[in-house]
């Protein structure tokens, strides 16, 4: 049996298609109840209603990963092309990040540019803040997590963002997606996030690597083409 290459796209925008109309109406619902439109709340069904409406916005997220992931799947996303440093960028992102802070877990920024790219800067902003997430979560003691920005030159220069403890980071700047471990997208606990900046990032030409389990869980390095 011959399978179309563009089923799985088709499914996502299928399922994004039903799922969509139900999530806006069941969250138009909660903020109603919130506002108390429909009569006074006791604090308990205030803070089960405000439970319900966080959830319900976890899932309105998801779905848009959804369509996201989908359109890239399927090469049907447009992509913004604009010039822009990517170390500022990401500096930018790390100095506004603030996941792992009640567990003693920082992030330092080590971003020396210009690294100057060219791409949809909104869509690369999403993939490097999904990674700088996943390794501030997968932390699991106090410590802190380096971001650090490089350039490297093989056959081409690329601009590398590495994420991770000191010794992964060490690790994977050396390293490029042919002798790395692969990157590993379908962690848990964060949605569609890792599997939608994977795309996005080899959509410009990128790639994306890890430096393997244990203790560096989490620490990962993407590389986009410098301009030129």
């Amino acid at each position: 049996m011959t399978v179309e290459h563009n089923v799985l796209p088709r499914a996502m925008s299928l399922a994004v298609h039903e799922l969509r109309t139900p999530v806006t109406v069941v969250a138009g619902y909660l903020r109603m109840l919130l506002r108390e439109q429909a009569g006074p709340l006791t604090d308990k069904q205030k803070k089960m209603l405000e439970e319900a409406d966080r959830s319900c916005g976890r899932l309105g997220s998801l779905v848009s990963e959804m369509s996201e992931f989908g359109k890239l799947e399927g090469r049907e996303l447009a992509l913004a092309r604009q010039d822009f440093d990517v170390a500022e960028l990401t500096a930018q992102l790390a100095g506004d990040m603030h996941e792992g802070s009640d567990r003693g877990v920082r992030l330092e920024a080590r971003c020396a540019g210009p690294l100057m790219v060219t791409g949809d800067r909104t869509r690369i902003s999403a993939a490097v803040h999904a990674l700088m997430y996943s390794a501030l979560r997968e932390r699991g003691e106090p410590g802190t997590v380096i971001v650090d920005c490089s350039r490297f030159a093989d056959t081409s220069p690329w601009a590398v963002v590495a994420i991770g403890d000191e010794a992964a980071v060490s690790t994977l700047v050396r390293a490029t997606p042919e002798n790395a471990p692969p990157f590993d997208e379908w962690r848990g606990g964060l949605g569609l996030a890792l599997p939608v900046a994977r795309r996005v990032i080899e959509a410009h030409g990128g790639a994306l690597w890890s430096a393997g389990s244990g203790n560096s869980r989490g620490a990962s390095a993407l590389r986009l083409p410098l301009r030129t």
